[in-house]
């Protein structure tokens, strides 16, 4: 967890210490829903070990947003930022454990610590980033092309998510997706 902080804003490594030390162990089966709509995300999420999605549902369809695992922060950010009611659902795909900080000790700890406060600004800043891409590539790009620059990306979730939710992911039709998935080499 250290390296994964340290590549985002490099911290004094005793404020780093104090900070992780706040983080407690959390485990979920697969299949929990950690947060619904109507909930507010209590906590912020480091992945240690598993596969969780979020995702919208309309007309009892599930519109895959994005997929988190190790290491990588999870949760809903937008309601952990604002501490209002998502509007969806984070859930385990496989066996999960994080480490999690509670709303209220991460901005008391933000705001004891100038470092924190910044490296939090620049890992919104780099998921601002992410999203703008993501929402490009849906935007302008074709089904090929989407599947082709999720390939590259992320070629290891083939084999460790649904093709479903994968090709709700990407936007792109079932039976699409598993042509477009027979055409590659992983």
């Amino acid at each position: 967890m250290k390296d994964f902080f340290n590549k985002i804003h490099p911290i004094d490594q005793s404020i780093l210490d104090a900070y992780l030390s706040e983080w407690t162990e959390y485990k979920a089966p697969k299949k929990t829903v950690m947060t619904a709509p109507g909930e507010t995300e209590r906590y912020i999420y480091f992945v240690l070990d598993g596969i969780q999605k979020s995702y919208y549902l309309n007309q009892h369809k599930q519109h895959v947003i994005a997929f988190t695992y190790p290491p990588s922060f999870s949760g809903i950010p937008e309601s952990f930022l604002t501490q209002t009611p998502s509007t969806y659902f984070l859930e385990t795909i496989t066996d999960s454990s994080f480490l999690r900080l509670s709303f209220e000790k991460h901005q008391q700890l933000m705001h004891e610590h100038r470092e924190i406060e910044t490296l939090f600004r620049k890992a919104t800043e780099l998921l601002l980033i992410g999203m703008v891409q993501r929402h490009y590539e849906l935007m302008a790009f074709d089904i090929n092309q989407r599947f082709k620059s999720f390939a590259q990306r992320s070629p290891h979730l083939f084999s460790l998510v649904a093709h479903k939710d994968l090709a709700s992911y990407l936007r792109i039709d079932s039976s699409n997706f598993s042509k477009l998935f027979n055409t590659i080499k992983i």
